[in-house]
């Protein structure tokens, strides 16, 4: 297959089948305006020809990362595959209504949690937090939850992904698909 978006749905349908929890976990790696990095687990909430797709507050961490470092990393790991899947490139906010969409679709108590916390600020103890939980069910209690004006979507738009399966002796294949003008192929040594 010389197509690394399609060769990523076949991979990813693969490990949608055999991983035990979430096949759609990947580790997003940032780093803000001094070059200092960051890492941390998110879902996959959509991927096309057009990029890969997360969610967040976008207030928090990775969304200040974001601004001042408009790059980022992708990396899924799907170890009952013995497969790995590296993709970096530019981010971009998703469109409003694509944010309104996908937070339509969480549950309740995740819409909820949106509003309440300060993602990634310091919190004094867990029962500030569950109060500020209770006061949304409160302030929500006759209707739908709409989505907070800080919690969004964010695209990755890919120029690099790699692929990578385990080989007996670490002798692992790596091939590496790099955007200019199409998609160029090529392989890594292990």
């Amino acid at each position: 297959m010389d197509d690394p978006l399609a060769l990523f749905d076949a991979w990813f349908a693969e490990a949608k089948a055999s991983e035990p929890n979430d096949p759609n976990a990947m580790a997003l790696a940032t780093a803000d305006a001094h070059g200092r990095p960051s890492v941390r687990m998110v879902l996959l909430k959509g991927h096309g020809a057009d990029g890969f797709v997360f969610y967040t507050n976008r207030e928090g961490r990775k969304a200040g990362d974001l601004a001042a470092n408009p790059n980022a990393a992708l990396l899924f790991h799907w170890k009952s595959l013995r497969r790995q899947v590296r993709i970096e490139g530019k981010v971009q906010w998703t469109t409003e209504p694509e944010s309104d969409a996908y937070f339509a679709t969480r549950s309740r108590d995740s819409q909820l949690g949106a509003w309440a916390s300060d993602q990634s600020r310091p919190l004094d103890k867990r029962e500030t937090f569950e109060a500020r939980f209770r006061a949304m069910e409160e302030r929500f209690k006759d209707g739908d939850v709409p989505r907070p004006p800080q919690w969004g979507g964010y695209r990755v738009i890919p120029d690099r992904i790699e692929f990578w399966q385990d080989r007996a002796h670490r002798l692992h294949e790596r091939r590496l698909f790099v955007w200019a003008d199409g998609w160029h192929e090529g392989l890594l040594y292990p």
